[in-house]
């Protein structure tokens, strides 16, 4: 099992992006996703995650960016808007699945750089 993360860029402040995290291999199903990032000098910080039950944000992104997923197609998605230089990070993808042959595990995704600037 891979999670594979794109989509990151160059962008100016106001802009929009939206990141990917493609799961391959035996997936049964992925019971919770999670966005990270981690910015220069800084730690990495929960940003957005979803489950069954719904989704939850950061305040530092509660209405600018949305976590949705495609289950037909074991990925889900980081859609940003209004970008703001802050939000200038490396984001990695996460999360807890199932796959053939095994009991629910964690796995992470590579990084993707998102850059916010003029």
């Amino acid at each position: 099992v891979q999670l594979q993360a794109f989509g990151g860029g160059l962008v100016q402040p106001g802009g929009s992006l939206r990141l990917t995290c493609a799961a391959s291999g035996s997936i049964t199903s992925i019971n919770i996703m999670r966005w990270y990032r981690q910015a220069p000098g800084k730690k990495r910080v929960l940003v957005a995650a979803m489950n069954s039950a719904g989704a939850n944000y950061d305040d530092s992104v509660q209405g600018r960016f949305t976590i949705s997923r495609d289950n037909s197609k074991n990925t889900f998605y980081l859609q940003m808007n209004n970008l703001q230089p802050e939000d200038t990070a490396v984001y990695y993808c996460n999360a807890d699945l199932l796959s053939a042959g095994a009991s629910l595990r964690n796995y992470w995704g590579q990084g993707t750089l998102v850059t916010v600037s003029s």
